[in-house]
């Protein structure tokens, strides 16, 4: 290697194999490609040696301007803007290297980087990844040879990633110029819900040259296409329906049970909420800090330590504010809406008054796509197993424990609970704490969805309220039901009306409903109810 390197004057083609040669030596394949020169990186794009995860990182890397390099060749990579790694060791540089740079592509190397992609992807013996790579092609059809396309047809397998692909040859065809062959092409388009099909043949529609039978076969391939995308479309917004209804639920659950077994109308639930966020936004800055090869586990010490945040700081506001107040509805109503801004200000304070972000971790990044037009999100989907867990845990801890034995107790009839010999004052106050634990999971899940600020709690407090409500004092189910008839009503709503007046809308119908109802969807029962 030494004797190669030092030869006085080496042919281009020597350079390149000289330093192809010498970056192999060290580091993994995105050290290398950062380490070669122009040449280099295109031999490597061309001919990517490494796995197709490795490709698929430098491209994430690449397109996120997220990678680096110093002039000795270190590789960095810059998160959020502000926190630079060195690669691949992912430990945190506190004192960033002067002659830092960021690894910049020209046009060449880019196209270069598309296609050794999808080269990479189409050798796996995964089908998901030969489908990923037919994906990569289709959004760079204009640059594709009908035969290249035809061979990886005739070559593959599997019978998803063989339709996707006859679904790309379609579209090619459909700009052939032969009239027979573009309806045929429009007979295997038909079965397509992608937009990107849609917008093709609407292009195509828009010519006047056609023959009635292009046109005919156009008009209908159009209208097939297009009531599947809504079909999807659709799916997606219940989904993102059912989506909104676990977080009301999860912000609900909590307060079914201390308005429910208290009867205290809690304003500064909304705050517990927001705490539960912070404190998921303090664990994840301590995973950075202090435990970066981590980082993606923070959730699994944020929830339980969201729901013991704000449990404690629930018992305490039961213990000091609520509990002298007993049985005075207006004024726990007022000293909690008190404690609410006291708290909202304290975090003010601490933590300043701008919003400050949670992270998605980055197994719950990306979506699912279902169809070219239906992305579910894997944080909401997340979100919505998470609520599954946590209603399941509540509603046994309720049913088949001492503790919700005497939470039940309590809230049908006081009086003889305390007659039996139940302490209903601690009840109250563990009842409360565990409502409160609640509103905390509640804002841990809504760290993952969007920003956490001071406001964070006001902006569900009264949907909370309103799912309580429809759903009946105290009653878990029923709040199960209301949260999903407000969440997907509510969602089906903003699409065709606006959100302020499907809010609108959504509140006049619960008045309404509450005038026919006014114990709710399921009536508490008892003596004390009575």
């Amino acid at each position: 290697m030494t004797s190669t390197v030092t030869t006085a004057a080496p042919t281009t083609a020597t350079t390149n194999n000289l330093t192809t040669s010498t970056i192999a030596s060290a580091g993994d394949d995105i050290q290398k490609f950062v380490a070669a020169d122009f040449a280099g990186r295109q031999a490597m794009l061309n001919n990517w040696t490494g796995t197709s995860q490795s490709y698929d990182k430098l491209v994430e890397l690449i397109n996120k301007d997220e990678l680096y390099r110093d002039d000795a060749g270190n590789v960095y990579t810059l998160e959020n803007t502000d926190q630079l790694y060195r690669y691949p060791a992912h430990t945190l540089v506190s004192n960033w290297p002067s002659d830092l740079n960021q690894v910049t592509l020209n046009n060449a190397l880019r196209s270069a980087l598309t296609l050794g992609q999808t080269k990479a992807k189409l050798k796996s013996d995964d089908a998901s990844e030969r489908l990923k790579a037919v994906d990569i092609l289709a959004d760079n059809i204009a640059t594709l040879d009908k035969k290249t396309v035809a061979d990886i047809y005739a070559n593959e397998k599997d019978s998803t990633v063989k339709a996707a692909l006859a679904q790309l040859q379609a579209r090619m065809d459909l700009q052939s110029g032969d009239e027979m062959t573009q309806i045929a092409a429009l007979k295997t388009l038909a079965s397509s819900n992608s937009p990107d099909v849609l917008a093709d043949i609407e292009a195509m529609a828009k010519q006047t040259s056609h023959s009635p039978e292009l046109k005919q076969a156009l008009q209908t391939t159009q209208d097939k296409v297009k009531s599947r995308i809504k079909a999807s479309e659709w799916t997606g917004h219940v989904f993102s329906g059912f989506s909104t209804a676990s977080i009301l639920l999860l912000a609900a659950l909590g307060l079914a049970i201390t308005y429910g077994l208290l009867g205290v109308i809690n304003m500064a639930h909304g705050e517990l909420i927001m705490i539960g966020a912070y404190t998921t936004y303090v664990v994840q800055s301590f995973f950075k800090s202090h435990l970066a090869g981590y980082v993606d586990w923070y959730m699994l010490a944020a929830i339980p330590l969201a729901f013991l945040v704000s449990a404690v700081i629930g018992m305490i506001i039961e213990r000091v504010v609520i509990r002298p107040l007993y049985g005075r509805q207006l004024e726990t109503l007022l000293a909690t809406f008190g404690v609410s801004l006291i708290l909202m200000q304290l975090v003010r304070m601490i933590f300043g008054a701008q919003n400050v972000e949670v992270s998605n971790i980055s197994w719950l990044s990306g979506a699912v796509a279902l169809t070219p037009s239906l992305m579910l999100p894997y944080n909401r989907i997340a979100i919505i197993g998470f609520t599954i867990i946590v209603l399941l845990l509540l509603v046994f801890l309720l049913k088949y424990t001492r503790f919700g034995l005497f939470v039940r107790a309590v809230t049908q009839n006081r009086q003889m609970a305390r007659a039996v010999g139940i302490r209903s004052a601690r009840v109250d106050m563990m009842a409360f704490g565990l409502g409160s634990g609640l509103a905390g999971l509640a804002g841990c899940a809504l760290a993952q969805v969007g920003n956490v600020g001071p406001d964070l709690g006001q902006n569900y407090i009264i949907d909370a309220f309103l799912v309580v409500v429809v759903g009946g004092v105290g009653q878990i189910w029923g709040a199960v039901l209301a949260a999903l008839g407000l969440g997907v009503s509510g969602t089906v709503l903003e699409i065709g009306m606006g959100a302020v007046i499907a809010k609108i809308i959504l509140l006049v119908l619960v008045v309404l409903f509450i005038q026919k109802r006014p114990q709710g969807l399921f009536a508490l029962k008892g003596r004390f109810v009575e």
